[in-house]
């Protein structure tokens, strides 16, 4: 494959802003077209992690909070932040058990995806988790979460009817049911 070069010019770069879980940087740049202009990155410390929990009879749990920045309630597959010195999997399994409630004796890695790649670098590694055992959630402070287990069919119907409009949800739950139609399983 032929290697493809950045059409971008960084002239300069000014950090704006920084938490314990993003960085915002403001860039002087010439763009592809040759102009000057201002580019800003959200640059995400920890990596999305996203986990579909399938048991044996076809059902996924969702996990139902209100979310800040959306200032609406949002359903979706159990989620989280794996900070850096963490696996993937054992983040996925912290999760998990703090949003769920639940462990799993299967895991699968099943996909990688970028979030919002046009002002943001945060990348989201996705899990399928079978063999479910129900535990006790302990979801942090900042979550007041429902748990809802579902039939896999209702929760794609809750992404075509628009109930659900997380991307991370959204991508995992068609991932699988790609994987489904494919006998993946």
């Amino acid at each position: 494959m032929d290697k493809i070069t950045n059409p971008w010019t960084i002239l300069k770069e000014k950090p704006i802003y920084d938490n314990p879980w993003i960085t915002l940087t403001e860039y002087d740049v010439i763009n592809p077209g040759g102009g000057k202009g201002i580019y800003g990155k959200v640059h995400f410390k920890n990596t999305a992690i996203g986990i579909i929990a399938l048991d044996e009879e076809m059902h996924i749990y969702l996990v139902g909070q209100y979310r800040f920045a959306l200032d609406a309630y949002s359903w979706e597959i159990p989620e989280g932040g794996c900070p850096k010195g963490e696996s993937y999997l054992d983040a996925a399994k912290r999760e998990l058990l703090e949003e769920a409630g639940l462990t799993a004796r299967s895991w699968r890695e099943i996909m990688q995806v970028h979030l919002s790649n046009s002002i943001c670098d945060e990348k989201g590694i996705i899990f399928l988790a079978t063999d479910l055992q129900q535990g006790v959630a302990a979801p942090e402070e900042t979550e007041d979460i429902r748990i809802k287990r579902v039939p896999f069919a209702e929760a794609v119907a809750m992404i075509n009817d628009g109930t659900i409009t997380d991307s991370i949800s959204i991508v995992a739950i068609q991932k699988l049911q790609l994987m489904m139609l494919a006998k993946e399983l």
